[in-house]
């Protein structure tokens, strides 16, 4: 910044709390300066208003305005600071190019720089540097082979070159910083700590590759095995329609042919019956020709003539044996009747089972959840619960892996600023700000219970509005329903579950919750914005819906309960 206003220095316009330049300034009584929204969240989480840099008090809240005046000179600022900052982004870039560190003095016609003074924090040319060989008080400044970037090789406190790496806290150092505050920590020169880094590297490369030629051989058996699956499936359902298609064949030929019989039945004893009302009706006519001639002889009163005319017995018509039989095919009928309902009985339990073996088919778990279950577990973290952040009816086991709700307050447990006082919440001790991770909790037979994660800077002292923006992220189960954090009354999963495995994608803005038992995936916050670290948050919630004060336990993968 020096070459842009060397009366401007930039710890001026640095706010004590987010060390970045001041964002709506605002001055304290005691005179010192801060963001307005780092002030303000600063006392929201104390108990007592104070000066965070000379821990002056003050008995009310004072009531801030934004300084102008220190306002305006941080724009003005800023707006140098990007200027500086994109000249020096095109010479870093035209050096970059040509491969040559270039003389910062030179105007018109940019020379390549010979030496890079560590006091003035300039690289110059032979021209140049020529003062640095004459002026008594340049000749004592120290001259190094041109750097690119010096600024960002130089020791901002002590202002000598970086030349030390220090393997405990991962910090570049000079040899001041190494001697005052690394003196039992693994330092190496830069040069080596490189070679080393870069060795390492080397290594994390090959594992690298041998994961991902890993992966890539399981993709192709899992191609070859969903082509096979493919393959055979449509086998299946040919063969199980052309067994089902013959079987319904049969039916119909059955019915057909049953149809055809009770027919021919039914003509046969229509044709029977036709002959034998023929025969009978000859007959009467034959008889009823006699019975006329007999009424004739009774009407005679001669004597002779009377015993002359009676015709022998033997004259009467003759006449067959009427049948016993019935030519009503009824009975017969109701018998094949009866068999085949007993047949369609049998044949219905049989399509029954056959269409609940098909339903169990279709309610059977995805097994496709299961490799994602077990592709997100490779991602476990060792959770510890930080005792600091829990409620004060909240106890947390010795070893940090427990918390169950307590009936009474522990009012015996030190106040701590970090605690949650409104809600029955714990947060994990550690917390993440890139990549994924992964960890799993037995909750058991609880009723009701909270898990998910939480923003390192969420509410703790006052009621947190659960809605999208508050910093936590969670599902809720209440006796056999889970609802998600955002979307009250609206259950996104039924049924009860032992263990809960949580799997967060920070980079990639996704959260999901699965039953471990069944592999099935319960709920996914996706698309989320995540800009500060996130804890792991618990909540084993009260005995308001009974037998809830069984613990939550964080778990390590494939443990058998």
């Amino acid at each position: 910044m020096a070459s842009s206003n060397s009366l401007l220095s930039e710890e001026q316009f640095l706010c004590h709390i987010c060390l970045d330049v001041f964002t709506r300034p605002v001055s304290t009584p005691c005179g010192h300066n801060f963001c307005m929204s780092c002030i303000t969240s600063y006392w929201d989480n104390t108990p007592v208003s104070q000066c965070p840099v000379c821990k002056e008090a003050f008995e009310r809240r004072p009531d801030l305005k934004v300084n102008t005046f220190i306002s305006e000179l941080a724009s003005q600022f800023k707006s140098l600071k990007v200027t500086d900052a994109h000249i020096r982004s095109q010479d870093q870039q035209q050096a970059g190019c040509g491969g040559a560190v270039l003389c910062d003095i030179c105007t018109d016609n940019q020379l390549e720089a010979v030496k890079s003074c560590l006091e003035c924090l300039t690289s110059y040319c032979d021209i140049h540097l020529e003062p640095h060989h004459r002026a008594a008080g340049l000749k004592r400044h120290t001259l190094i082979d041109p750097l690119v970037n010096l600024e960002d090789r130089i020791c901002k406190e002590h202002t000598r070159l970086l030349t030390l790496f220090c393997n405990n806290d991962q910090v570049l150092l000079c040899d001041i910083c190494a001697g005052l505050h690394h003196v039992n920590h693994v330092v190496a020169p830069v040069q080596q700590a490189y070679d080393e880094t870069k060795a390492l590297l080397g290594d994390a490369e090959a594992k690298v590759h041998q994961m991902i030629q890993e992966r890539m051989q399981k993709v192709q058996a899992v191609k070859e095995s969903v082509g096979q699956s493919k393959t055979e499936t449509k086998d299946v359902i040919a063969n199980c329609m052309q067994d089902l298609t013959a079987l319904v064949c049969e039916i119909q030929k059955s019915q057909i042919d049953l149809v055809k019989v009770i027919e021919e039945k039914q003509k046969v004893a229509e044709k029977q019956a036709d002959g034998f009302v023929s025969s009978m009706e000859g007959e009467i006519t034959e008889l009823q020709k006699t019975a006329m001639k007999l009424r004739e002889l009774k009407q005679t009163e001669d004597q002779l003539c009377f015993l002359q005319s009676i015709p022998n017995p033997s004259r009467i018509p003759y006449t067959v044996a009427l049948p016993t039989t019935s030519f009503n095919r009824q009975a017969e009928i109701h018998h094949v009747q009866k068999s085949l309902n007993k047949s369609v009985s049998q044949l219905r339990m049989l399509l029954n089972k056959m269409n609940t073996e098909i339903q169990k088919l279709s309610d059977s778990t995805d097994v496709s959840n299961d490799p994602t279950l077990s592709y997100v577990q490779q991602y476990e973290e060792n959770i510890e619960l930080d005792p600091d952040t829990a409620h004060c009816r909240l106890i947390v086991s010795n070893d940090r892996k427990q918390v169950r709700y307590g009936m009474g307050s522990r009012r015996d447990r030190n106040l701590s600023p970090n605690m949650f006082t409104k809600h029955l919440g714990v947060l994990g001790q550690r917390g993440f700000s890139s990549r994924k991770f992964y960890f799993e909790v037995f909750v058991g037979e609880k009723t009701e219970w909270c898990l998910g994660v939480a923003t390192a800077s969420i509410q703790r002292k006052v009621k947190i509005d659960w809605s999208p923006g508050c910093g936590l992220w969670f599902i809720w189960f209440q006796e056999d329903k889970f609802e998600a954090y955002g979307s009250p009354n609206v259950p996104v999963h039924f049924g009860k579950v032992e263990r809960i495995g949580v799997f967060v994608d920070y980079d990639g803005g996704k959260i999901s919750f699965y039953d471990v038992q069944t592999a099935t995936l319960i709920h996914s916050f996706t698309e989320c914005v995540f800009t500060e670290k996130l804890h792991p948050y618990f909540n084993p919630c009260n005995n308001e819906y009974g037998s809830n004060l069984g613990p939550m336990i964080v778990v390590p993968v494939n443990r058998t309960e």
